[in-house]
């Protein structure tokens, strides 16, 4: 009877293995199946359209006011020409709903309304026919915009960032100027057996370590260097003899890589290893430190690490960044202490062009780390069918459902399952895939909620659920739901408000894995990591990038180390923290989101959902139509132009290759600006161009935009240097508007005289963020042609991560 009832339960976890496997295996299939999102996007301006004749010519939006970035107010301005007529030039006020697809970096426009029309040198009678064919040439939605541009037109939110309250200790940071790595095993050893041997696998740590029963021996796989060891905190050596259980190693099961290396290759130095039972950092430095002098600055930095370390000369004090967060000590073997809210002014002094460049954007008041405090904000958006939804959401248990309380809240979250659950009150919540469901049970049905109980939003950052509060849902229809992601529910923060935000990777609290031993083999989830997996900040793609050498080949045990029978018996999860791919896995699991992805941010919360039931930006666009409760917006397919002159693509229209130097004034005029920084408005009197000012003059040169060289009483108002969110930033534009009488908005009210001082104050402020947006845009579009942004097999080679992308020394 004994027998019997040992072989059913065999044969159940057979079975749910299998069955959890397959339904993983359908995930990566659906990531596989995702269309490559960069084919579409901002290509340039201006844009034409050409429709039964008419020919319509329309410049860059300058765009005012995105509220909560779904909504956006923008003007433009523009040529018409009837068929067979004449030539004529106005300006408009635009606005229209947004949806953002940080896979091409593109926010599209749709429903868009024009609210206001000015034609400066048309005869009045003409007016109303114009702005009639005007308004039925213009495409109503379609446009992909570089989001780029229009934060470089905004740049700045509504109000200060909102940070978190992070913890900020620093966590165990070992130092080493010989080979070395970091060995993270989280708590006690997992381990799970090897079968047809005396050999059992340890699942919870970031490197391939196993453990002999015979002999208590620990064995670990660095590179390709075999160590042995008594104890995971003690004295590692190489090992030139293996167990005979090593051979038996199933294939096709994340041990093929292991196998090549038995038995043990000769050669090689065997490495130092550093142990750690929390998630840790390690300085990895080749030989004594090569320190390089950074100009201007009494900063210098250490050449030949991966790590970011500088030294300050003034204070004698050291700094590394780890997870975006600053660190400082007097020596380089520590101890270390956060010192993100007095890094030396000099940080900010760093040229752009230096090796270290890419730490601006972790430093407070950089316009790097605006830029990524900004793009951290803006949300991604995907229209889901709920009937899709709901027949693919649900939760697997270890076991009965366990719930934990949520600190300072009467919330519990689920412990027992890599799903986010919460129960409020006598009702369960789940956040799938980005899309929040409701049950009244904590095994479903599980449908798609209309409405989120504000008290989740309540949950704090100590909790090991609290990225579920960076999803938002809005427009629920009978079929389908608008879904919001930002940057936190991937595990980026934003912290620092007070002195300069920034956005960090993980909230620094440590949540300790879980475990559950009910069956044949262990269980053990653990929650994502701040530390432990080399995080970097990638710029173009917004979001963290992981997979130093030092920290293994799974990166991090806090996400590799995720086992149970579902991700087959003896194997995990190739993952790696964040977004991107790691050095081993083609597709990758997210732990803050709990499913596969691509390399790229934008498709990972829907990855589940395919093509079938999700829509975003890029594929409303190429689907032509998304239907919400507003009606059906169509996506405009450009007709013909004249080729070589004419870009064609998809989208609002095709781009002209010439000059974008066409303006709308908030007082109704059309301005353009000479290579002298003078501007001119077109004259309403004889349809010539007037000198309107010199303001701005010939200070600054417009093909070359740098923010130092704005003009005088611009950095006397203090527009550069300052922290995030005070009201004298580039783009507050106090007192910069021009009268309400003289407004782009109001058609009741006439124009007023051109050239006024605050018009073109506000026009020097769009040009150059024009100038701005343009070369943030294609300093995308290189990084995304010339690195492996295309998801070469989940892997940054050649151009990518450790090749010259965005850090050039990888």
């Amino acid at each position: 009877m004994k027998k019997i009832l040992v072989l059913i339960t065999c044969c159940a976890y057979i079975l749910l293995s299998c069955k959890k496997e397959k339904d993983v295996d359908d995930q990566k299939m659906a990531v596989a199946d995702q269309k490559d999102s960069t084919d579409i996007a901002d290509n340039g301006w201006p844009r034409e359209i050409t429709n039964n004749g008419t020919k319509l010519v329309y410049y860059q939006p300058q765009v005012d006011s995105w509220d909560d970035h779904k909504e956006i107010k923008a003007r433009l301005a523009f040529s018409l020409t009837p068929k067979d007529g004449k030539q004529v030039l106005g300006v408009a006020s635009l606005q229209a709903s947004t949806l953002v697809d940080k896979d091409s970096r593109s926010v599209f426009f749709k429903d868009i309304k024009v609210t206001d029309v000015r034609f400066p040198a048309l005869d009045e009678k003409k007016i109303p026919e114009m702005e009639k064919l005007f308004k039925e040439t213009l495409p109503k939605g379609g446009d992909p915009v570089s989001v780029d541009r229009i934060l470089a037109d905004l740049d700045k939110t509504t109000s200060p960032a909102k940070g978190i309250a992070a913890q900020n200790s620093p966590p165990p940071i070992f130092y080493s100027s010989s080979p070395a790595i970091l060995l993270i095993v989280q708590g006690e050893p997992v381990l799970v057996p090897v079968e047809k041997s005396d050999i059992q696998y340890v699942v919870n740590t970031n490197w391939d370590l196993f453990f002999d029963k015979t002999t208590s021996d620990y064995y670990l796989l660095a590179e390709n260097i075999w160590l042995s060891s008594k104890k995971l905190d003690g004295k590692w050596t190489k090992a030139t003899k293996l167990p005979d259980g090593l051979k038996n190693l199933p294939s096709g099961q994340n041990f093929d890589e292991v196998k090549k290396m038995i038995p043990p290759p000769e050669s090689g130095t065997a490495p130092n290893v550093f142990f750690s039972k929390v998630p840790a950092e390690l300085i990895l430095v080749n030989g004594p430190p090569k320190f390089e002098k950074i100009p201007g600055t009494q900063l210098l930095y250490i050449d030949n690490t991966e790590n970011d370390v500088f030294a300050n000369e003034a204070q004698g004090q050291y700094y590394v960044l780890l997870s975006g967060r600053w660190f400082g000590s007097k020596s380089l073997d520590g101890p270390w202490s956060y010192a993100g809210n007095n890094l030396p002014a000099d940080f900010a002094k760093i040229p752009k062009d230096s090796p270290r460049a890419s730490v601006l954007a972790s430093v407070p008041g950089t316009q790097e780390a605006k830029d990524a405090v900004m793009l951290a904000q803006v949300p991604t958006t995907a229209i889901v069918n709920k009937a899709d939804a709901e027949a693919k959401a649900k939760v697997v248990y270890d076991g009965t459902p366990q719930f934990k309380p949520i600190e300072g809240t009467k919330m519990q979250y689920a412990s027992n399952t890599q799903e986010k659950v919460i129960k409020v009150g006598d009702l369960y919540y789940l956040c799938f895939q980005a899309v929040w469901f409701m049950s009244t049970s904590p095994n479903g049905p599980w449908k798609v909620t209309n409405s989120v109980p504000k008290e989740i939003y309540t949950i704090p950052p100590s909790s090991p659920v609290y990225n579920v509060t960076y999803v938002t849902q809005t427009n629920v229809t009978d079929t389908t739901v608008e879904s919001n992601t930002t940057a936190g529910y991937f595990g980026a923060f934003i912290i620092g408000a007070t002195v300069g935000a920034i956005l960090t990777y993980g909230t620094g609290y440590y949540y300790p894995p879980y475990y559950y031993y009910g069956g044949l083999y262990p269980i053990y989830r653990p929650w994502p990591c701040t530390y432990g997996a080399g995080a970097v900040y990638n710029p173009w793609t917004g979001g963290w990038a992981a997979g130093r050498r030092v920290y293994g080949p799974y990166g991090a045990a806090g996400t590799s180390a995720w086992y149970n029978p579902a991700t087959g018996r003896y194997g995990r999860s190739a993952s790696v923290q964040g977004w991107y791919g790691g050095r081993t896995a083609a597709n990758t699991y997210n732990p803050w989101t709990g499913n596969y992805g691509q390399t790229i941010q934008g498709h990972n919360a829907y990855a589940q959902w395919g093509h079938s039931a999700a829509t975003n930006g890029h594929d409303w666009v190429q689907t032509g139509h998304v239907t919400t409760r507003r009606g059906t917006a169509v996506g405009y397919e450009t007709s013909g132009g004249n080729k070589g002159v004419i870009t064609h693509r998809r989208g609002g229209g095709t781009t002209i290759h010439t000059n974008n130097n066409m303006y709308a004034g908030h007082d109704g005029h059309i301005y353009k600006r000479d290579q002298n920084g003078n501007w001119s408005h077109y004259n309403n009197g004889n349809g010539g161009w007037t000198q309107a000012g010199t303001l701005g003059g010939s200070q600054r040169k417009a093909d070359k935009p740098d923010l130092n060289n704005l003009p005088k009483r611009d950095r006397e108002s203090g527009l550069t240097n300052k922290p995030l969110g005070e009201n004298n930033r580039l783009g507050d534009r106090v007192d910069n508007f021009p009268k309400a009488d003289q407004t782009l908005g109001r058609p009741e009210k006439p124009l007023g005289e051109a050239g006024g001082q605050n018009v073109t104050r506000d026009l020097d402020h769009f040009e150059n963020s024009r100038s701005q947006g343009e070369v943030r845009n294609q300093n995308f579009q290189n990084f995304r042609n010339n690195s492996n942004f295309r998801n070469n097999g989940g892997q940054f080679g050649g151009g990518g991560f450790r090749g010259g992308g965005f850090r050039g020394r990888r």
